[in-house]
């Protein structure tokens, strides 16, 4: 959800510190084997505190004062995942969060931390949905009372569902319906999953969105927005005591529920290759392809992420130098290891060029995912995605956003906060042969689906 967002001036010291995490990220580069093993990092992240309330609410408080910002994210462990009858529900309450409660009017919220210089927005996930904002420290205490009153108090009515439902109908539209990357990323998950919940869009099948009862939306929100099942992340430039005193005022009253329902399917082996066609008006066809994964916090994530770096990190990536530089075949090349908390996916989308064969791209794409399983990967390819991914991990300490977010979603996902180190090292410790088995074991032709996106037979003759 997209709600108007400006730079306030308060954000302006934040680029002094950028700078100096973006001069400590660039040394990373220069960094040998034996010096990235070694704690040169200090990891801000570490020095978080945990706090439970009697209710089960997690607050994950994180001072830090170089800067005059408090970055509050709720973490609601409510994703599409947690859906039954209806798909599309839990990014559907993303949108009705913001629609009014007993004592806000609709849009209220939002006005009042943009009126402060603050910036607001959520999102949804598979596995969770993330209201935040990012204030001053003065507005912290508003930011709080705002939260706990949607959470206890949200006006679940008719009206706002009627009106919600058409503005998540015409995102669905702009998103995914018109938009060929759209249709063939929502196909992809369809054909790669079919029994676990991730098998279905986000935003949700239209048909559901469209018939959600009041009802409905009603238990999904009293079986999940509960303290039990949310973690609150502060980070910034505020009082820890203060703010926590403040989050127990707020929240202590809310009750806990006993059970919070979850879907227990679990999807099975695949056993061959699946594929698909969406026939689409476009002049540059869609090829998708994806894998399964492991989820998040595998033994083997950290090999995934470098084999995705080489493969399809940028210009200079294995794909994109054969598809668009070489062969010519292709307009764009990307991919990567996605992780969601129960499983994941690796996948490559190419856009393919006007008048290529789509099979010829695909093809090459395979050629070059059996060449990354058979031959070990150069040594300056394997250092050069280690230290991208590093940079990546240390940009994640540049502002009290990018923070919170680290610490909400380690915490929601793992139920603990990584240490800094602890990636960094697991990074430095994958070897050429990591790389080359996890393309093995992972990308195999058994366990691929692919969906292509074309023009319907006859397309384009006249034009």
């Amino acid at each position: 959800m997209n709600h108007r967002r400006f730079r306030p001036d308060l954000l302006r010291r934040a680029l002094l510190r950028r700078a100096a995490r973006g001069i400590l990220a660039a040394s990373l580069l220069g960094r040998t084997a034996v010096a990235a093993a070694a704690p040169d990092v200090v990891d801000p992240a570490a020095r978080t505190r945990e706090t439970r309330l009697d209710n089960g609410l997690v607050v994950l408080t994180l001072e830090d004062h170089a800067t005059p910002v408090v970055s509050f994210q709720m973490w609601v462990r409510a994703g599409s995942r947690d859906e039954s009858r209806y798909t599309g529900l839990a990014h559907l309450f993303e949108h009705m969060m913001f629609k009014g409660s007993k004592n806000i009017r609709p849009e209220e919220h939002a006005q009042l931390v943009q009126a402060r210089g603050g910036q607001i927005n959520a999102y949804t996930t598979r596995d969770f949905t993330v209201y935040h904002e990012d204030v001053s420290r003065e507005t912290l205490p508003l930011v709080i009372e705002l939260e706990a009153e949607r959470v206890a108090n949200l006006a679940i009515t008719q009206e706002t569902l009627d009106s919600e439902r058409q503005v998540v109908l015409e995102e669905r539209r702009l998103r995914v319906d018109d938009q060929p990357d759209g249709r063939a990323l929502e196909a992809l998950f369809a054909l790669s999953f079919v029994a676990h919940p991730y098998r279905w869009p986000v935003i949700g099948w239209p048909s559901d969105v469209a018939q959600a009862t009041l009802e409905a939306c009603r238990t999904f929100f009293d079986h999940y927005y509960v303290p039990n099942n949310i973690v609150l992340a502060i980070v910034g430039d505020f009082q820890t005591d203060e703010a926590l005193a403040q989050v127990k005022r707020a929240f202590g009253r809310l009750e806990p529920v006993e059970e919070i329902p979850r879907n227990p399917t679990q999807e099975p082996e695949q056993l061959g290759e699946r594929r698909a066609a969406i026939e689409f008006d476009l002049r540059s066809p869609v090829l998708a392809v994806a894998w399964h994964a492991p989820a998040t916090g595998h033994p083997d994530a950290e090999a995934l992420d470098v084999l995705s770096q080489i493969l399809s990190a940028g210009r200079s990536s294995r794909l994109y130098r054969r598809l668009v530089y070489e062969a010519q075949q292709a307009l764009g090349a990307e991919g990567a290891y996605w992780e969601m908390q129960q499983a994941g996916v690796f996948y490559a989308f190419v856009a393919v060029r006007p008048g290529a064969a789509i099979e010829r791209v695909e093809a090459m794409l395979f050629e070059e995912i059996d060449r990354v399983a058979r031959e070990s990967v150069r040594a300056d390819e394997l250092e050069k995605a280690k230290r991208q991914l590093e940079v990546g991990l240390v940009n994640g300490l540049a502002t009290s956003h990018a923070l919170a977010n680290r610490i909400g979603y380690d915490f929601v996902t793992l139920g603990r906060i990584r240490p800094l180190e602890e990636r960094l090292t697991a990074i430095e410790a994958v070897r050429a042969e990591d790389v080359r088995r996890v393309a093995q074991n992972y990308l195999g032709a058994d366990r691929r689906s692919i969906v292509r996106v074309v023009p319907p037979p006859g397309a384009g003759k006249g034009r």
